[in-house]
């Protein structure tokens, strides 16, 4: 009993309750087969309903919450969040399998696009329960569990299509039962004591954290600041600009008064300070542009293979292919860590060769008319997505602490959702232009082929008339390498 209370209170019973959650709420083996499934005789919906009135209440939700869900997360200190996305998961599935109809498919977009604005709360709850000095391995563990939820749940799949072992609502109804489980963990997850913003200073007040150690706040103060502190293998401490350590004062008295306008306030001059760096800003600007383009790709990329080959005359093998296209972003990813290649030089020549070949990619899908090039060109397209925003990743959170990086990757994924949604009202929407397929994807492959122009002459420019920006300088070369695994892993949050 006493070996279990031990094993409670250590970082890895949080870190393996939440790798459960993420693998039992990620394994969907409809997901590959849902333009079959409403478009099948189960639902009846044509393929413009789906596409043009039906799938678009998904941007237009996500957007809308993001927002509040991420202030809200952090109020809230994660778990509550974590609990009432997998209720909102629950109900989702639950509105597939027994709603018929536009408004109904409607409803459930929007309820879908609530689960995946509090995905934010996932890497967050675990960065306040686990120490720094666990934070790569933690971190590694969640995503593994997420990636092979995802690959798992395609292969059974399209397993359980192809040998017509199940039928489509049966489907839905084993992802209840998996999504329960899931609830199961999400419930036993231990509650945090601090949060990033509301609740920082706890900690300072002589209360324990996460795993039971308690911090006192003449051990913050003996670091010349509140909070900001980054620490390698050896818990080094270190200080960060002065401007940042006026905006951690700030944030000392919201904890202590709860002011909602003080901490957003410090989120502003954060925000701020971070967005200063030319490195970082043109970095970001791309994450935005490709992640929208990504998003739109992925959305739609079924209604394409259901134009292309009907799954009426064809035995679909849409779950092989995104099991293999996780599998191969993942390697691609996994590998671009032993490149020794000059990033801060050379990467963004990198961004604009790669992107223009995902709109190759994009282009042959549109023109090919095959669904076996359809299938490829996804995978190509898929696989360089997760290479080039690794190497995104590498060059941000190479510069940036902790509590940064999450501001950071949220902003990067809120201006991608505002293009994603102008692109969407515009294009997609019926009541916009709403135009067929074939032509949205023709559209895709354009804004990936104006992106790889804009960087690859950016990169041009950096390459032959400027020297390497160097952005916030380390003391210790090896925490560059950290930051750049913790990168490399959390290839695929949503922020």
């Amino acid at each position: 009993m006493e070996t279990l209370k031990r094993w409670m209170r250590d970082w890895k019973y949080p870190t393996s309750l939440l790798c459960i959650y993420g693998f039992f709420s990620t394994v969907k083996p409809l997901e590959p087969f849902l333009i079959p499934f409403l478009t099948g005789p189960d639902k009846n919906l044509t393929i413009e309903q789906v596409t043009n009135q039906i799938f678009p209440v998904w941007t237009y939700s996500y957007l809308a919450v993001l927002v509040p869900v991420f202030l809200l997360t952090d109020w809230l200190r994660y778990k509550p969040v974590v609990v009432f996305q997998c209720l909102v998961l629950f109900s989702t599935t639950a509105m597939l399998l027994w709603c018929n109809g536009v408004p109904e498919m409607q409803a459930m977009q929007f309820t879908y696009g609530v689960v995946t604005s509090c995905d934010v709360a996932y890497f967050t709850y675990l960065y306040s329960m686990v120490e720094l000095k666990h934070y790569l391995k933690a971190t590694s563990y969640c995503r593994t569990a997420q990636l092979l939820g995802y690959t798992v749940g395609s292969v059974l799949g399209q397993i359980l299509v192809s040998f017509e072992l199940m039928s489509y609502n049966n489907i839905l109804v084993f992802t209840l039962v998996l999504t329960g489980i899931a609830l199961i963990g999400s419930i036993l997850l231990p509650m945090p004591k601090t949060s990033m913003f509301f609740h920082k200073m706890r900690r300072a007040r002589g209360e324990t954290d996460g795993e039971g150690h308690v911090g006192t706040e003449e051990d913050l103060q003996s670091t010349g600041q509140k909070d900001g502190v980054e620490m390698d293998g050896a818990k080094r401490q270190q200080q960060i600009p002065e401007v940042s350590a006026e905006c951690d004062n700030t944030s000392a008295k919201s904890s202590k008064t709860g002011g909602c306008c003080d901490v957003l306030c410090r989120l502003w001059r954060d925000f701020l300070q971070c967005f200063s760096s030319r490195t970082l800003l043109i970095w970001s600007v791309w994450w935005a542009l490709a992640t929208c383009g990504y998003n739109q790709t992925v959305n739609y990329v079924q209604s394409l293979w259901e134009y292309v080959e009907p799954s009426s005359n064809f035995t679909v093998y849409n779950g092989g292919v995104e099991a293999l296209s996780n599998l191969f972003g993942a390697a691609a990813a996994y590998g671009i860590g032993f490149s020794s290649a000059d990033w801060s030089r050379y990467g963004e020549v990198a961004l604009g060769a790669l992107s223009a070949l995902e709109g190759g990619a994009l282009f042959a899908m549109v023109f090919s008319a095959n669904i076996w090039v359809c299938y490829c060109g996804y995978i190509i397209f898929k696989s360089l997505y997760m290479l080039l925003i690794t190497i995104a990743m590498f060059q941000i959170a190479a510069g940036l602490n902790l509590e940064r990086y999450a501001l950071v990757f949220g902003a990067n994924t809120f201006c991608a959702l505002v293009l994603q949604t102008i692109i969407t009202s515009v294009v997609v929407d019926s009541g916009g232009l709403g135009v067929d397929i074939i032509t949205q994807f023709t559209v895709y492959g354009a804004y990936f082929s104006i992106i790889a122009l804009i960087f690859f002459l950016s990169g041009l420019y950096t390459t032959i008339c400027r020297k390497p920006e160097m952005e916030t300088p380390r003391e210790n070369p090896e925490e560059t390498f950290k930051a750049e695994d913790d990168a490399q892993i959390i290839i695929g949050t949503k922020f």
